[in-house]
């Protein structure tokens, strides 16, 4: 395969042929609501516009998203949530099964973390070399392995080392799903895509914790795993029938880890790609820091009762899924990088607000609630207008780079949102750390992107 021509990097699938199933929903004419990108090479020397309006080429069929994507991408894209909140309220009892302190059970849920982002970064180029649908289903495969092992883990320390393996298998599906949108969507329609997604994956938060709180009651914190099993046979059904192969040998990377590293290696030195990629990881920090600390905050700091505080949080999830929602709205009509910069000064001035109210304590409890709500629905805004201008940028390796993204986004979210509790887990800690990821957010796109000061003529360059 080496030194064929290599076609179009942001093209959308054009050499592909139709594929009759979820993904493969084409349109001859592009409508006039839904901007196309032009097909302009994506380099770092002449990236893809983020937001051009001119229609596709005579004959260029135009792939758009409706709800059978945003079904199938989502559910493989909740696959980490469920895995992650199904398991939150059986800790305690994991604890004393196995004999062993909140500390060491709480690794299993940071293993899952660094896990999923070593499987990013592994699973991405391997998706650039084989396809999308090998790698989503070996991963989903050994999801379901790992968890049946998980369910028999004699002790703590098997069971960090399986979550650790699960987190990584449960990458594939992360990783081929975002691979998967930018083969076939570009520019704003890949955002809204996104945004979507977060009907299926904002049911974790909502529901998912009582579930799981319910399955341990009855049986126990091990058949926990036995229904992520069979989820995961659930899901690794669906990807074989209905998701189609989305890269065809012609666009696919050969070679084996050199050719990975040189990967990165090229996304490392385009500044803008690496610039747009960090903002993810941020905005996750500053929910990621709300799940971790918010149990001590409303339940220890205001005394909520355990039913009060899986309302709230349930409540916030609401919250994230609508901000999603609005953002896949608005995209329609405003560019991308537009939104970016509206909603990350946002985010700092509501996140200094919730500063000020765990200071002062003014309005008690509710003030908090109501401007934790407010974040946490602006929280959604960034992740998918920065990961579809950086993918944007690297259609040719859109493995990798999804990889790579959701790799800092993992990483810097798990990492980040510790470091609430080593600042003694409050209120004030909390909105702390949320204030001071949003800030470092706003300051690379100010700082590392042309996107604050010149706004909507900024095209991911």
């Amino acid at each position: 395969m080496a030194g064929m021509h290599e076609p179009d990097p942001t093209a959308d699938a054009r050499s592909d042929a139709p594929v009759p199933d979820a993904l493969s929903a084409t349109d001859a004419t592009p409508r006039s609501r839904a901007p196309v990108t032009s097909r302009v090479p994506a380099t770092p020397d002449a990236p893809a516009p983020s937001d051009a309006r001119a229609p596709a080429p005579a004959g260029d069929p135009v792939h758009r998203p409706d709800a059978r994507h945003v079904l199938l991408l989502g559910t493989m894209c909740a696959l980490p949530a469920i895995s992650t909140d199904i398991y939150l309220p059986s800790l305690p009892e994991v604890a004393q099964d196995l004999g062993t302190s909140a500390a060491a059970v709480q690794l299993t849920m940071t293993g899952m973390l660094v896990g999923g982002a070593v499987g990013q970064l592994v699973i991405g180029p391997l998706s650039d070399r084989f396809g999308r649908r090998a790698p989503v289903l070996v991963g989903v495969a050994l999801h379901v392995l790992v968890s049946l092992l998980c369910a028999v883990a004699p002790a703590i320390v098997p069971l960090v080392a399986l979550r650790v393996a699960q987190g990584f298998f449960n990458a594939s599906a992360t990783v081929v799903a975002m691979a998967v949108i930018r083969d076939r969507f570009t520019g704003a329609d890949a955002s809204r895509l996104m945004s979507r997604l977060m009907l299926v994956i904002g049911a974790a938060p909502l529901f998912a914790p009582s579930l799981g709180g319910l399955i341990a009651g009855q049986w126990g914190w091990r058949a926990v795993f036995v229904v992520l099993a069979a989820f995961g046979v659930v899901l690794w059904l669906i990807v074989l029938r209905r998701l189609p192969e989305t890269l065809p040998p012609a666009r696919r990377r050969p070679g084996g880890v050199r050719t990975a590293l040189s990967g990165y290696l090229a996304l490392l030195r385009d500044r803008h790609f690496v610039a747009l990629a960090v903002l993810p990881g941020l905005t996750m920090a500053v929910l990621m820091t709300y799940v971790v600390a918010s149990p001590f905050v409303l339940r220890v700091g205001y005394g909520l009762t355990e039913q009060q505080f899986a309302l709230l949080f349930a409540v916030n999830g609401i919250g994230l899924v609508l901000g999603a929602q609005v953002n896949a709205a608005v995209v329609r009509r405003v560019a991308p990088v537009r939104i970016l910069r509206v909603a990350l000064v946002a985010t700092v001035v509501l996140t200094g607000v919730l500063l000020g109210v765990a200071l002062t304590g003014v309005g008690g409890v509710w003030s908090l609630v109501a401007v934790l709500w407010l974040v946490l629905a602006l929280v959604n805004f960034a992740p998918p207008n920065a990961t579809a201008l950086a993918l944007g940028r690297h259609g040719a390796m859109a493995g990798t780079a999804a990889a790579f993204i959701g790799s800092l986004q993992a990483g810097t979210g798990g990492l980040v949102a510790n470091v609430s509790g080593l600042l003694g887990g409050g209120a004030v800690a909390m909105a702390a750390v949320m204030l001071a990821s949003s800030t470092v957010a706003l300051a690379v796109l100010a700082l590392a992107t042309p996107a604050f000061w010149r706004g909507g003529a900024w095209q991911a360059s």
